[in-house]
């Protein structure tokens, strides 16, 4: 399968090993002094694309492998109030976009595990659940992706919280999140439920980039040749 990386930096480069170990080739690397040389023309060289730039310029990166039929997965995140008109345009072009707050398949076991904590706690209620997240300075979005979707997971299974905040909670109903950027993390995050008694926590901790990089190419294995909007949950879990 030939590949095309879009945003070819530290992420890119660990996807590009990845790929080429897993025997897919690289036909395109995008980065910002090259960023011209995205075109219909270059993709035409490419069978599925990966995204990890920032989400100033990730809906542009969709729209434009969308209008060439390349299908595209997208590791950036904080883009997601744009999502009606990304999925609208998926529609139009009958495209393939597989999209992820977070491609490890660490992290999306994790998912399941904090839906099936999430669960198991609603029935405790003398708990009070928090969210924490550390990643590296270079992260835009704050949350992370992965912390919001940690949050909707616990939001859909806790009749006590129905809503995510961004630092302290001023309300019982609101779960709060704390988000931390510290040189050098590729990112960690940890589910926290505490009483009076004593506290339970589940973490996430990644050492490297390369379980992110070897997700995004399972994921661009997983949509190549179909048509529609994916997620992690459906290569590893359908």
């Amino acid at each position: 399968m030939r590949i095309g990386i879009i945003g070819y930096g530290k992420m890119g480069r660990e996807i590009e090993q990845i790929a080429v170990d897993r025997g897919h080739e690289v036909t395109m690397r995008i980065t910002s002094q090259n960023v011209k040389d995205y075109n219909f023309d270059t993709l035409k060289n490419v069978d599925v694309a990966i995204e990890f730039t920032n989400p100033d310029f990730a809906v542009n990166n969709i729209n434009t492998c969308l209008s060439a039929d390349t299908p595209i997965v997208v590791g950036t995140t904080g883009w997601y109030d744009r999502f009606e008109e990304v999925k609208q345009s998926v529609v139009e072009n009958e495209g393939s976009l597989l999209y992820a707050t977070n491609c490890s398949v660490g992290v999306n076991l994790f998912f399941r595990l904090n839906k099936y904590l999430a669960k198991v706690m609603n029935a405790h209620p003398e708990y009070q659940v928090s969210l924490e997240e550390t990643h590296h300075t270079q992260k835009k979005d704050a949350p992370s992706g992965t912390a919001i979707t940690l949050a909707e997971g616990i939001l859909a299974n806790n009749d006590a919280k129905d809503l995510w905040v961004l630092g302290d909670a001023h309300a019982k109903n609101q779960l709060p999140i704390h988000a931390h950027r510290i040189e050098h993390v590729p990112g960690t995050h940890m589910v926290h439920y505490a009483s009076e008694i004593d506290d339970i926590e589940i973490k996430h901790t990644a050492h490297n980039r390369k379980g992110f990089a070897l997700g995004a190419v399972l994921a661009a294995e997983y949509i190549s040749g179909k048509k529609g909007i994916f997620t992690m949950e459906d290569v590893l879990f359908n």
